[in-house]
């Protein structure tokens, strides 16, 4: 098993978690203030706006874990502050994000969509790096598997997916797999862009066409009765981005 913990300053422990998602973090604001050089957008607008999101997405993505597990909070309302315990979700960050962006864009009369798509690649790369945090944490696992099936996987990832006795699916590889896949498609198809908007959307639908999948294998998913809550917001932004891309796209086929 993995420590956790990269290194200590005193009794000051840094978590790989927090390495990780760092690192992360860094390397999507170095796209996206690249790519808002090449298109003429003053690159300050996406320091400003890096400061709202990143800590609007922390507490998107803990105000939704907890809306959903509540019955693990409900006895003491005061470990929701207790971030470092784990407890967060993806797709409450994206929407707390999301908020503060559009707010920020709407504030500073930026083209939403022309922003967007800037940002779509970055979210992306850093979800596929954010991942592996999981993996040195040992959650976001799926269910259990065979000694055969887990021995195709590198022997480091064997050992830490070797979890109460058993094996399971290193789901947070899937993931992070597909999300650089989709980093690949995003970057290949902004060099042949139809319509403002058009890698944003084309994110919101690949990244949830594979996340939808991914989940089922999941054992940790916060859940809304029967119904994976992931696995029904991605349907949903399946459904919303597909009827946004066809809308767009018959605009400019009529221009």
């Amino acid at each position: 098993m993995i420590d956790p913990i990269a290194i200590k300053f005193g009794t000051l422990p840094i978590y790989w978690y927090g390495i990780i998602m760092t690192v992360a973090f860094i390397l999507a604001t170095a796209l996206a203030y690249r790519f808002a050089l090449k298109s003429d957008i003053d690159p300050e607008h996406i320091l400003n706006l890096l400061i709202l999101i990143i800590p609007a997405a922390i507490i998107g993505a803990r105000l939704y874990y907890v809306f959903f597990s509540w019955e693990n909070y409900s006895h003491n309302p005061m470990e929701v502050l207790a971030i470092r315990q784990g407890g967060l979700a993806i797709h409450g960050g994206l929407l707390g994000g999301f908020l503060a962006g559009f707010y920020y864009v709407r504030k500073h009369h930026l083209d939403f969509w022309e922003m967007a798509d800037i940002f779509a690649p970055c979210i992306i790369l850093g979800q596929a790096i954010g991942r592996w945090g999981n993996f040195i944490n040992r959650e976001a696992f799926g269910g259990p598997v065979s000694r055969e099936f887990i021995s195709s996987f590198p022997g480091f990832i064997q050992k830490q997916m070797f979890i109460g006795g058993q094996y399971h699916h290193p789901t947070f590889l899937y993931e992070s797999l597909w999300n650089l896949l989709v980093f690949i498609v995003l970057m290949v198809s902004r060099k042949r862009v139809q319509f403002q908007g058009q890698i944003f959307l084309q994110y919101l639908t690949l990244y949830s066409f594979g996340r939808f999948f991914i989940e089922g294998l999941r054992t940790d998913s916060l859940m809304l009765g029967p119904v994976r809550v992931a696995q029904l917001v991605s349907l949903f932004l399946i459904a919303a981005a597909l009827v946004l891309y066809v809308i767009k796209r018959k605009k400019v086929s009529q221009t």
